[in-house]
């Protein structure tokens, strides 16, 4: 497995069968800022989304229409895309799963919020914020938790489905920060490979994984740092 941070909560992941953007914020992310977004988005063949924020939704019209990349999303967050011209739409909510073949996508819970503000300036919900569980075929299983707080069912969600690497919201204000991930990933997970996200990109969150880092020495847990656009094997 090829994970590949893009900045913010964007990541893409490759396996033998499937080439995943998860949440693909990069026209307008500062942390993906001078990367190539064409390379970034090469090859695609699904695009997952974790809520409906537009610093996750992102690219995701664009990059469906160009690519025919298979778009998954809750059902309320579905249904507007679907308005907005993708076609190629799985939809599904909390508690359920999506198979695609060589891998199968679970909507996990997550503690947040998930709109859009139209062009009017009104906010329309779509949906409850979710993570993704991602299980493969011969390759490790992958939780991206969205944006999320800690919450003690994390403790089920590991049980459920005992995924081999998280990726982690740390940035705070909008999410949980440094220390009470690491909390959560002490707490509730036995991942063994965790890698921070949502930091770094806009100044109002945390810029640093240090202290998600700090909060994670002493476990077996291999923390991942990689810089934006640097491709991970695991």
């Amino acid at each position: 497995m090829k994970i590949t941070w893009l900045g913010h909560s964007a990541f893409r992941i490759e396996t033998a069968d499937a080439k995943i953007l998860i949440d693909p914020f990069l026209t307008g992310n500062p942390g993906f800022a001078g990367h190539d977004r064409k390379m970034a988005a090469d090859g695609i063949t699904h695009i997952l989304l974790t809520h409906g924020h537009g610093d996750h939704v992102g690219d995701t019209i664009a990059l469906a229409q160009e690519t025919g990349a298979v778009v998954l999303a809750n059902a309320d967050l579905a249904a507007w895309l679907g308005s907005k011209g993708v076609s190629r739409l799985e939809m599904g909510n909390t508690g359920g799963t999506v198979g695609f073949g060589s891998f199968t996508a679970t909507f996990t819970q997550a503690l947040h919020s998930s709109a859009q503000i139209t062009e009017d300036g009104v906010s329309h919900a779509l949906g409850n914020a979710n993570g993704l569980m991602l299980h493969f075929e011969g390759e490790p299983s992958l939780l991206h938790m969205g944006d999320t707080d800690i919450f003690t069912d994390m403790g089920l969600i590991n049980e459920l489905h005992q995924p081999d690497i998280g990726l982690v919201p740390i940035g705070d204000r909008f999410t949980m920060g440094g220390a009470v991930a690491a909390l959560a990933c002490q707490r509730f997970f036995d991942f063994k490979h965790a890698i921070p996200c949502h930091y770094g990109s806009f100044p109002i969150i945390e810029q640093t994984p240090d202290t998600f880092v700090k909060g994670m020495e002493g476990l077996k847990t291999r923390v991942e740092t990689p810089k934006v656009g640097v491709t991970l094997s695991i």
